[in-house]
């Protein structure tokens, strides 16, 4: 069940307790992700296109771009789709895109969110989403 509230960063708590647990394997990431209409570069207006893009827009030149550190850092984008509706799950819950990264591990998918380029590109995701869910997936 969803509270309402739109989630955009990973919370302290949720960091602390994902990264403090065992598992030292791949993992690979469930992106749920909802775009805004136009792209709101207000918080990294130095990277902003010169007229207003769509979220879909933005996020696709985040991953242009961040795919390069991706692969140099062990990873992969497993699947890249969108999808209309939920067979099981809330009719209302509708998501823009959905996709599957694997890393190596949590310690090498931590050195990849930290790399300040990876940060800095980052501001394209926050840009194009209003509203995501993370969800760390491991192996049996």
């Amino acid at each position: 069940m969803t509270d309402g509230a739109a989630y955009l960063e990973v919370s302290q708590e949720q960091g602390a307790a994902f990264f403090g647990s065992p598992g030292e394997g791949p993992v690979v990431m469930l992106n749920l992700l909802r775009f805004r209409e136009t792209a709101d570069y207000t918080h990294a207006p130095d990277l902003a296109p010169p007229a207003p893009v769509s979220g879909a827009e933005a996020y696709a030149r985040y991953m242009r771009e961040m795919l390069p550190l991706l692969n140099r850092s062990g990873g992969e984008v497993l699947l890249s789709g969108t999808s209309a509706n939920f067979l099981i799950g809330p009719a209302a819950e509708i998501w823009d895109h959905v996709l599957l990264v694997r890393q190596n591990s949590k310690a090498s998918f931590l050195a990849f969110a930290s790399d300040p380029e990876s940060m800095k590109i980052t501001a394209h995701r926050t840009a194009a989403v209003c509203d995501s869910r993370l969800l760390p997936i491991s192996a049996d």
